[in-house]
């Protein structure tokens, strides 16, 4: 096989996108105004339930995004987000905004579509772009900059096609998990409302209703059915890319609660024996640096896919229900009750958020009898279980992706 250097624009055409106004912006609709914040650090597209702003003006046709479209993020919205990649998964339901760039194939004979997503997304291309971006606060790249990106690819684009199709398959079974574990989360959360929301759990019809509270339910302080252990404070030097244990801080707590296994790092520092957590065990965001990541009083379930124990940050709280207290019951009562988003009006801080542990123990909460809490735990551990036997696959298949994509991208690894 045969490879040539060649400068990407040569290739390709960056179309810039349009500013949307912000007048027009709503949280309901029909189409979604993309930003950077919907590229994946490591490429890849993804929504934002929530978050995304849906637009009601007049639109453009020509800024309406096809399925299989290929966009950049031009602006470095987060950090490793500045020329990052991602196919739209739609048609007719992303508008094109301006911080984004619209890549277009204007000679196909040097560069396959597919190809070029994920070459975009290797570490030779990304370095290119953000050496030559500009900007101190916010870092931004532009169509001629990555014009002036070179790298060296096959000559043949049959082979381009060879081996985006290989990295494809990857991350469709990645995709296929990930919408798995989102229907089981859908499953738990559905449950949990007919059963402790709704109060149509088994035999209720049998169970009296006093002043709206079922006989055998009590009105008491989290601080009576858990205990919570604060984390400790670590030096950034302490923190390691490889070696260590796991350490869990903010960055592992997704947006309205879950874990983020992309958020973890490595700690090779020392720490005292109740500053770890296991699989299973549940942590509590008590800091949010800002107001818009919705994570502070939010918990995360360290999943199976965390070997042993992991060292926790003083960002959060782990909680430990008592013995009397199912712990599958208790992690869904901390995601899917009123507890966050009543917790969280009493953090303290404008652009910090801060909470005190006392502030989540004080809460006040309806709790099922232990029995029902046991029947309910049963469906919500195999549920549990399987997602977390879905995240060590994906954990797995991600890995192996990510171990192919440089070698396929420099011949290292021929398909």
């Amino acid at each position: 096989m045969s490879w040539r250097k060649i400068q990407l624009g040569d290739a390709i055409y960056v179309k810039h996108g349009f500013a949307f106004k912000g007048q027009y912006f709503s949280d309901s609709g029909t189409h979604i105004v993309l930003t950077p914040g919907n590229f994946n650090e490591e490429g890849g597209f993804r929504l934002r339930p929530g978050k995304d702003r849906f637009y009601i003006g007049d639109i453009l046709e020509n800024y309406i995004l096809e399925e299989d479209d290929l966009i950049i993020a031009m602006t470095e919205q987060g950090p490793g987000l500045l020329g990052s990649s991602a196919l739209i998964p739609e048609s007719d339901k992303y508008l094109h905004n301006q911080r984004l760039g619209l890549v277009q194939i204007k000679d196909d004979t040097v560069l396959d579509k597919k190809f070029l997503y994920y070459l975009f997304n290797t570490r030779t291309v990304r370095g290119q772009i953000s050496g030559s971006a500009t900007g101190t606060k916010v870092r931004h790249t532009a169509p001629e900059r990555i014009y002036r990106v070179t790298e060296t690819v096959p000559s043949d684009v049959l082979e381009q096609k060879r081996i985006a199709n290989l990295l494809s398959a990857y991350d469709d079974l990645i995709e296929n998990n990930r919408r798995r574990i989102h229907l089981l989360e859908q499953t738990a959360l559905l449950l949990y409302k007919e059963w402790f929301v709704h109060l149509r759990f088994p035999r209720h019809e049998h169970v009296k209703i006093i002043d709206g509270v079922p006989a055998g339910w009590e009105r008491t302080r989290v601080g009576k059915k858990a205990n919570l252990v604060r984390g400790k404070s670590y030096k950034s030097s302490e923190l390691v890319e490889t070696g260590g244990k796991p350490f869990v801080n903010l960055k592992c707590v997704a947006r309205h609660g879950g874990f983020r296994l992309d958020g973890v790092k490595r700690f090779s520092g020392s720490h005292r024996d109740d500053q770890v957590v296991s699989p299973g065990d549940v942590v509590i965001a008590v800091t949010d640096m800002t107001r818009e990541r919705h994570i502070v009083a939010h918990p995360a379930r360290v999943p199976a896919a965390i070997d042993k124990e992991a060292v926790f940050s003083m960002d959060t709280v782990k909680i430990i229900p008592n013995e009397n207290v199912n712990r599958s019951w208790f992690y869904y009562f901390l995601r899917f009750s009123s507890f966050s988003k009543e917790v969280r009006e009493h953090a303290t801080g404008t652009n910090v958020l801060h909470l005190k542990p006392k502030q989540i123990t004080d809460h006040v909460a309806l709790i099922p009898p232990h029995l029902l809490q046991e029947q309910f735990g049963e469906t919500a551990l195999r549920i549990l279980d399987q997602q977390d036997n879905l995240l060590i696959q994906t954990t797995k298949l991600e890995q192996a992706r990510d171990l192919l994509l440089p070698r396929l991208m420099n011949g290292e690894i021929a398909v």
